[in-house]
């Protein structure tokens, strides 16, 4: 029952991750406590310094532009081209932290970035509706993505049912 609470905190990372790319991972730095990004790869050879200042800069610019109707139109792509290589990073690191087995690192990237890359795929794809987002429903999306990683951390098995539901409420809107 161990590797299910995991897969589901991969999952959680994963979709979180795609909606919205860099605070998640500043968010899996954060709540990482001392470490910081010492399990996530390539981020964990960096100076903390440096990737804190990044991905908080990174961070405000995701938030300011996905409320823009224009910055959308420039985020999302951007976001689309990260989103594999940053659910991979959150993925791996989220599984490291976790304790999953070392040889299933490289899954739990891979789940992760693939998740992070559909999902953000939708989001690209709600750029095309005649009509726009509501601004409540950006604001709803920046939430369930902190939800998502805190669901990570403290509760992978409400994050990973969290999913397919979020899903589901977009799909019936669109």
């Amino acid at each position: 029952p161990t590797m299910i609470i995991e897969i589901l905190a991969v999952i959680s990372i994963g979709a979180a991750t795609g909606l919205r790319v860099l605070l998640s991972l500043l968010l899996v730095g954060l709540m990482s406590g001392d470490q910081l990004w010492a399990n996530v790869p390539l981020l964990a050879d960096l100076p903390s310094n440096l990737v804190l200042g990044t991905l908080v800069g990174g961070s405000i610019v995701e938030a300011v532009l996905s409320k823009d109707g224009y910055g959308r139109r420039w985020l999302y792509p951007a976001e689309l081209v990260l989103s594999l290589g940053a659910g991979v990073l959150a993925g791996v690191g989220i599984g490291r932290t976790l304790g999953l087995p070392p040889e299933l690192h490289r899954v739990a990237g891979l789940i992760s970035g693939l998740l992070a890359l559909v999902i953000q795929l939708g989001q690209a794809g709600w750029l095309y509706r005649p009509q726009a987002l509501p601004p409540w429903a950006l604001f709803l999306v920046d939430g369930l993505c902190i939800s998502l990683v805190l669901c990570s951390f403290y509760a992978p098995q409400l994050g990973g049912v969290s999913v397919p539901w979020s899903r589901r409420c977009a799909s019936v809107r669109w």
